[in-house]
């Protein structure tokens, strides 16, 4: 039977899910970067004078399925996270990262780039075209490619072994997440537990042949004990067990520690850093974002904690008197927050995540989330049953123009299971191009962790999980409207990272919008719409402990933009390590009104910025946040389903992707540039400033 990645590569068809298998992987992609490499370069024997055909083309025609391939195997590296998908994709990488990096420090590609650049026409090309040079330009000088050659390979080295660092870091959290588990059975330990919360425990203990309720850290399982169990050391046990992943401590100290990789992650990246000409890697990290410099995004973001710290104080003070009165808790601990907060939140507002569950099942919130993006955008969807799948949970569906034509598709993998990364995320597995064949329709992944439907009912989400499932599905209406046409800089891709988040927060606004709310909040049984009370009290819980909740934030992001800035161990006399805790220390004193235990090992899952690529860039939630505001009050001045408003900002904001600088597209969106006070007013923190 021929190799299904095979015939992907060969054809610009959709991947043969069902049957791509782990040892097909690596045969594969050793014959396309055989032939890459030798088509590159008769190219560049031919280049003497580049223009977009004889060399562009070309070049994307070998990229793109080159990408067609490794967005297979990655995706199902993350799914199907197996020791042989593991192996297969460990094989995999290296060469896929030493093939990355010479192309990246090329010299005769580079000049190539450049002579593209200089030609007296090149100014005529189309403003995606003259995006994507200029972008890959200044991507070759920060891969190294004008570094002597002993730093060029010094640099090569390092990139090697950071992503095999990165990979190693991503899998010992999977790996610690999935190895503990706490079983029980006796139900009297898990009194407070919802009833959906304790159904999951139930089955999750009957997937293992078990009797009674089996607890783990996959986060549904995490949140229903820190939010609802009584029993404070039960809470305390689940919160140690999930803080303490992967790393030197808890309850699998040393078994999947993360320690060693950390450390050497933020060592190398320094070096790395250096060896451009940077004084760090913050620097490097922003060359490619939207804000000027590390100075102006600590700014920002103690900005922010200014506006937030006094009302994030408020809240906590009032959740201790009120812990007090309940329990005559003298102590208020990490593990007491969300439990506490919950239950003030039902005193003070009427209203439980428990309550609106059965409002939000899961086939209702996407119909109803198809039929507000078709409000807003004209947009058609249909269930698309012929593509294949790697599992029954998937499903699969096209999205249709105003005139019925298919112009995408996309994969949605909602439910968590055994073997699959934790989170949610949206990633490509085909990006829209113009070829010599036509137009190549852009294919997405959107893939979410929610609980998996108990027997006999759908499966019934928290309003966290709705907003969840938007905030994706906004990433993935940014890379399937574009009408770029220059993969480069097409969809998601060549847009600053900190503009990125923009598309999938604005998506958030809705699910608290009463007219959006009414399209797919309604009850699984009766068919009932969300009461109007209920409605209310969920628009009203938006700004519940919104000081605290922007605090976490800012902590992240300036921990991350610090880490990254200021890295000195050796100065200070410490260990990497220690450095980093210290640091993390730091910056709690300085933005934190409860700091957590000193056994918490939240870098150790910090996985955004050491697996994912936000490094240096945390940032980037609260910073797209306040475009994102500012986008959804554009709607909210001028009619929430306004056809001209929706049209606008499909036409600016997603159709262009990468091709602009992503200002210059919020600003032809709204006619000006973005503002701050849309976000705090937002969050009911504009009383603060």
């Amino acid at each position: 039977m021929q190799n299904p990645l095979l015939t992907l590569a060969e054809r610009a068809e959709l991947p043969a899910f069902d049957r791509i298998r782990p040892e097909h992987a690596e045969p594969v992609l050793d014959a396309l970067l055989a032939q890459n490499r030798a088509d590159l370069a008769r190219l560049l024997a031919d280049s003497a004078e580049p223009d977009w055909e004889s060399l562009m083309e070309p070049l994307e025609d070998r990229a793109d399925r080159l990408a067609r391939v490794w967005s297979a195997v990655s995706h199902l590296w993350g799914v199907c996270n197996t020791p042989f998908w593991r192996e297969a994709y460990g094989a995999c990488l290296p060469k896929l990262t030493e093939y990355g990096l010479e192309l990246a420090q090329s010299e005769p590609l580079f000049r190539a780039y450049e002579r593209l650049s200089q030609r007296p026409d090149f100014a005529d090309e189309s403003t995606a075209r003259r995006k994507s040079v200029t972008d890959a330009l200044r991507d070759f000088r920060l891969s190294g490619v004008a570094l002597p050659p002993e730093d060029k390979q010094r640099f090569k080295t390092i990139s090697l072994r950071l992503s095999e660092l990165q990979t190693k870091f991503e899998e010992n959290l999977v790996d610690a997440t999935q190895a503990w588990t706490l079983h029980f059975t006796e139900a009297e330990p898990l009194a407070g537990m919802t009833p959906s919360g304790l159904a999951q425990a139930a089955e999750q203990a009957r997937s293992k042949n078990l009797e009674g309720w089996l607890l783990t850290l996959d986060h549904p399982s995490y949140d229903a004990v820190i939010t609802y169990a009584n029993d404070r050391a039960l809470r305390e046990t689940v919160y140690r067990a999930y803080v303490t992943r992967a790393s030197e401590t808890g309850p699998h100290a040393g078994r999947f520690d993360n320690t060693a990789p950390m450390a050497e992650i933020l060592q190398r990246r320094h070096e790395q850093a250096r060896l451009l000409g940077y004084r760090n890697f913050a620097e490097v990290s922003l060359a490619s974002k939207m804000a000027e410099s590390p100075e102006t995004v600590e700014r920002f973001l103690l900005d922010l904690a200014a506006r937030a710290k006094p009302r994030a104080q408020q809240e906590l003070d009032e959740l201790r008197a009120y812990a007090h009165r309940l329990d005559a808790l003298t102590d208020l601990q990490p593990w007491d927050l969300p439990y506490y907060a919950e239950k003030l939140k039902q005193e003070k507002l009427g209203l439980s995540e428990d309550e609106l569950r059965p409002y939000f099942p899961a086939p209702q919130i996407l119909e109803g989330l198809f039929a507000l993006v078709n409000r807003l955008y004209g947009i058609g969807f249909e269930r698309a049953d012929d593509m294949p799948v790697w599992h029954p949970d998937v499903s699969t569906y096209t999205l249709k123009d105003a005139a019925g034509r298919r112009f995408a598709r996309f994969y949605l993998d909602p439910y968590a299971r055994e073997h699959k990364r934790g989170g949610a995320w949206m990633d490509e597995c085909r990006v829209r191009r113009r070829t010599a064949h036509g137009v190549q329709e852009p294919v997405a992944f959107l893939t979410c962790n929610f609980a998996p439907p108990l027997p006999g009912q759908p499966a019934l989400l928290t309003h966290e999980e709705v907003l969840t499932l938007f905030h994706e599905f906004g990433h993935g209406l940014h890379h399937l409207l574009t009408r770029v046409d220059v993969a480069a800089v097409s969809g998601i891709r060549g847009v600053e990272w900190d503009a990125v988040e923009l598309p999938s927060q604005f998506m958030e606004n809705w699910c608290y919008a009463p007219e959006a709310l009414t399209l797919f909040a309604r009850h699984f049984q009766t068919g009932a719409p969300l009461p109007a009370d209920l409605l209310s009290k969920l628009n009203a819980s938006r700004t519940f402990h919104a000081g605290l909740a922007a605090l976490r934030q800012v902590e992240f992001a300036l921990f991350d933009l610090r880490l990254h800035r200021d890295y000195d161990p050796a100065a200070a006399g410490v260990t990497a390590v220690q450095w980093i805790y210290e640091t993390l220390a730091r910056v709690r004193t300085e933005v934190s009104v409860l700091p957590p235990p000193e056994w918490n090992r939240f870098p150790h899952s910090f996985s955004h910025i050491f697996a994912g690529g936000y490094a240096a860039g945390y940032y980037s939630y609260k910073w797209a946040e306040v475009l994102s505001a500012d986008a959804f009050a554009a709607f909210e001045e001028e009619g929430l389903f306004n056809p001209e408003v929706g049209g606008r900002f499909r036409d600016t904001v997603l159709a262009q992707g990468g091709s602009r600088p992503a200002l210059e597209l919020f600003q032809a969106f709204r006619g000006r540039p973005p503002r701050m006070e849309p976000l705090l007013r937002q969050s009911g923190l504009l009383e603060t400033t």
